[in-house]
């Protein structure tokens, strides 16, 4: 009996002993993130921005798993005529809503639908890395992809008419670092394309064409002066690059954006307004199509704002 007494005692204790390591090797991912599963367990992530979008540029951020984010971008004519149409706000605008939903807490869905050329975009946007409050990890390393579809008449497409033509594409890794307790940046680099890039165009016969393929850097900050208050900025630089250049003559060279405004955020709200250059809403059509340029007159900026409120499930 002694004996039987024994060998369960001794059985217990083996399976208490393997449990106890099992759940000591169990790790947690504490980063949110993709490779957060596989490398920087145990360190907590930074919050580096409180809101998905700054400006035009998506940001590195994804609200926690199982949330719902409603988004609102709207973009007023030019200041140029100043009083006479309210500094653009009775002149022509542009506005985009957005619904995006958090599958995981770095992995994020979204649909959008916007009044220029009645784009319809579904985007993913994933966390790779978040910076880590122990500093094993220094920034955030964020993949942000769309393609839209431009759902005007056939007429806008040309005589050989094909689906396909509507779809354009934008793919970006963006790099964030929150430097100080106010100070954050981000840079990126981003691949726009068109399947169709002559929509636009007037006789290629006399050199204006468009191209289909765009390499673009964008650059962000933000500037915190409360806990709630900050000053925020972008900019985005579609590159010259002869590898992927298709033409010697362009119909029109994009230009770059620039945008400067102030943002408060609360707890579900964030809300931000803004002076900027580019109107389209859309990231590869500010990309491709830009014409304005912030710094050569009045009728190159566009008062605009946008509000995102989160709902968690």
């Amino acid at each position: 009996m002694k004996s039987i007494i024994t060998i369960v005692l001794a059985l217990f204790i083996s399976v208490s002993s393997i449990a106890q390591d099992t759940t000591a090797t169990k790790k947690e991912n504490k980063n949110k993130t993709l490779l957060g599963y596989f490398m920087l367990n145990n360190s907590k992530p930074m919050t580096t921005y409180e809101g998905g979008l700054l400006i035009d540029n998506q940001t590195s951020y994804i609200p926690s798993k199982k949330t719902l984010e409603f988004m609102i971008q709207h973009r007023f004519g030019s200041i140029e005529k100043g009083f006479s149409d309210l500094f653009g706000i009775y002149g022509g605008a542009n506005t985009r809503l957005a619904l995006n939903y958090s599958i995981e807490n770095w992995l994020q869905v979204g649909f959008g639908t916007t009044q220029g050329y009645k784009l319809q975009d579904f985007s993913l946007k994933a966390n790779l890395l978040k910076q880590s409050k122990d500093n094993k990890s220094p920034v955030d390393v964020t993949y942000y992809g769309n393609f839209s579809i431009d759902a005007r008449a056939e007429d806008n497409f040309g005589e050989d008419y094909k689906f396909g033509n509507r779809i354009a594409y934008f793919n970006e890794l963006l790099v964030s670092r929150k430097f100080c307790d106010w100070f954050t940046m981000s840079v990126g680099g981003s691949f726009t394309h068109f399947n169709q890039a002559d929509s636009l165009v007037g006789d290629p016969v006399a050199g204006k064409n468009y191209e289909h393929d765009k390499i673009a850097l964008h650059f962000l900050g933000r500037i915190k002066f409360t806990g709630q208050s900050a000053l925020i900025i972008n900019c985005d630089l579609p590159l010259k690059l002869e590898g992927i250049k298709e033409w010697d003559q362009l119909a029109n060279t994009p230009k770059y954006n620039f945008g400067f405004g102030y943002e408060v955020t609360t707890a579900t709200h964030v809300f931000q307004i803004f002076a900027s250059s580019a109107n389209a809403l859309v990231p590869q059509y500010n990309v491709m199509y830009n014409q304005r340029e912030f710094f050569k007159g009045s009728k190159n900026i566009f008062l605009g704002f946008n509000i995102s409120r989160v709902w968690n499930f």
